[in-house]
């Protein structure tokens, strides 16, 4: 069952989508080369709880870290560790608070100085066909016309999209109905309402669509070993259309100002 929300539903989750792109604008100020995973995991944690909320995945069905932290070929579902980042690593964040009774979700693909133009322009392409995605997220339209617009958009510059993870509904409840996929065909799956709220992330592949697990049995990871990109917005949809509720502009600025973490122009 889809639960569709109210206007005050919204502001609850807003609120706490807010204090996630928050959460990952303080990694991006300390992020840089040589620090570890488990170091910007605590840094999430203190503030999301120094902020009144709780960190929204740490022992969700067991999962160790506030942040899911997953470089270079890991796709998804990284778990935080004591190995130093490195110069030309890009890594994938995923952070979720609880405020309020309601679930934060947001994620951000981030590059270290050392990153290539070819791999950049993976990181371009996915953040872009998050936006093409959110553009389809409208009452009438159906799940099915954002997946389109996701896939559409990155095949079309050869990449390819990762089958088995997908966007979802969120509220009271991390994960909740519907499954939001990032590949589809337009006019099919459930129809978009308004009140409905969801988390449309993108997990777009440099190499092949395939993916395997990890033997920590969390880690998602390229079966070619390439690159892999995830970005995430969780959005309303209204009689306006869609209603980002989380917001990187946050993300964008601490890059900004951080001279170890490629600066390029993102929505």
């Amino acid at each position: 069952m889809i639960y569709y929300k109210t206007a005050e539903d919204i502001e609850h989750i807003r609120e706490s989508c807010l204090l996630v792109s928050k959460t990952l604008a303080h990694v991006a100020s300390i992020l840089k080369p040589g620090i570890t995973g488990k170091k910007i995991d605590k840094e999430a944690e203190n503030f999301i709880l120094d902020h009144q909320a709780k960190p929204g995945f740490k022992g969700y069905r067991g999962f160790p870290g506030t942040l899911c932290i997953s470089p270079n070929e890991c796709v998804v579902h990284g778990i935080p560790t004591d190995e130093p980042f490195k110069e030309d690593d890009i890594l994938s964040i995923d952070c979720g608070s609880f405020l309020n009774g309601y679930f934060g979700d947001s994620a951000f693909t981030f590059a270290m100085g050392g990153v290539n133009d070819e791999i950049m322009k993976l990181l371009v392409t996915t953040n872009e066909s998050l936006y093409k995605g959110i553009e389809e997220a409208k009452a009438d339209n159906r799940i099915g016309d954002i997946g389109y617009a996701i896939q559409s958009y990155t095949e079309a510059q050869n990449y390819n999209v990762v089958r088995e993870l997908v966007g979802h509904g969120i509220g009271k409840n991390l994960h909740e109905p519907p499954e939001v996929p990032n590949y589809g065909r337009p006019g099919k799956g459930p129809k978009i309402k308004e009140g409905l709220v969801i988390a449309i992330e993108p997990m777009i592949n440099m190499g092949v669509k395939g993916v395997k697990q990890a033997s920590d049995g969390w880690t998602i990871i390229t079966k070619d070993k390439k690159p892999s990109a995830h970005y995430e917005h969780t959005i309303a949809v209204t009689s306006e259309g869609a209603d980002i509720l989380s917001n990187h502009s946050y993300i964008e600025e601490a890059i900004k100002n951080n001279s170890e973490i490629r600066n390029i122009s993102l929505k």
